[in-house]
C-alpha cells in the first residue's frame, strides 16, 4: 500500500494499541525474553510502524503491465490512493520498518545472546523454507502469506533448537526466514507483480516480518 492518511492513521492507533498492550502486560512476556525494558520496546515498536512509510529505492527491473483499475476512482481518492502511471518498470526498494529496524534488532540479539551458529542457521533456513512455500505474488501488491505460519515455524524451531535461548532464536529465525524465504527468494517474480513498487520487507510482508518475530518468542 502507498504511503496515504488512511495508512498513517491506521499506523497511529496500532501504534497506540501496541502501546496499550505492552502497559497492560499483554506484550510484556515478549519483550521481558528478548531482554527489553518497556522504553527499549517502545523504541522498537515505533521505529518498526513509522519506519514502514520509508522505502529506499534500490534498483529497478523491467515488469508487466499493472492489473486493471479494480478501486473506484472516487474511493482511492479518498483514501489518498491515486493511480500511479505504469512506466514499464518496478523499484524494488527495501522498507526502513519491515526490513532494516528488524534485521538490525537480530544483529543486536546475535551479539548480545549465547546462541549457537549452527541452531541460527538452521532456524532460518526452515522459517525461510515454510515461507517461500507458503507465500505468493499478488499483483499490484507484492509478496503475500499466511499470517500465522512463519511465527509458528520459528516457535517450533526455537524450542527444539535451543530450548534455553528460544526466545531469541525465534525472533531472529521468524523476522530473517520471512525475509529470505518471502521476499529475496522471490525477487524474480518482481517484474509480474505489476507494481510500481516492489518493497522488502514491505506490503504484504510487512506485518509477518514486524509481528513474526513477537509473535514467535510468545508462542516459545
Amino acid at each position: 500500500m502507498p504511503n496515504s492518511p488512511l495508512r498513517l492513521i491506521l499506523l497511529i492507533a496500532l501504534f497506540a494499541f501496541l502501546v496499550t498492550s505492552v502497559q497492560l502486560g499483554l506484550l510484556q512476556v515478549a519483550f521481558h525474553k528478548l531482554g527489553l525494558e518497556p522504553r527499549s520496546a517502545y523504541l522498537l515498536l515505533s521505529t518498526s510502524l513509522f519506519g514502514s512509510l520509508l522505502n529506499l529505492p534500490l534498483f529497478s527491473v523491467r515488469a508487466e503491465a499493472p492489473p486493471e483499475e479494480e478501486m473506484p476512482r472516487q474511493l482511492r481518492e479518498l483514501f489518498g490512493l491515486p493511480r500511479q502511471a505504469f512506466t514499464g518498470r518496478t523499484i524494488v526498494a527495501v522498507n526502513v520498518g519491515g526490513c532494516v529496524v528488524p534485521v538490525a534488532f537480530c544483529i543486536y540479539l546475535l551479539a548480545h545472546t549465547a546462541l549457537d551458529p549452527a541452531s541460527v542457521i538452521v532456524a532460518i533456513g526452515v522459517v525461510a523454507a515454510v515461507s517461500w512455500l507458503t507465500s505468493f505474488p499478488q499483483r499490484g501488491v507484492g509478496i503475500a502469506m499466511p499470517f500465522l505460519v512463519a511465527p509458528a515455524t520459528a516457535a517450533a524451531a526455537a524450542m527444539v533448537l535451543d530450548f534455553e535461548h528460544a526466545a531469541a532464536l525465534a525472533y531472529i529465525g521468524g523476522t530473517l526466514g520471512v525475509l529470505i524465504g518471502a521476499d529475496l527468494l522471490r525477487l524474480n517474480q518482481v517484474g509480474k507483480l505489476g507494481a510500481p513498487v516492489a518493497s522488502i520487507g514491505g506490503a504484504g510482508t510487512f506485518d509477518g516480518i514486524v509481528l513474526t518475530g513477537l509473535l514467535a518468542v510468545l508462542l516459545a
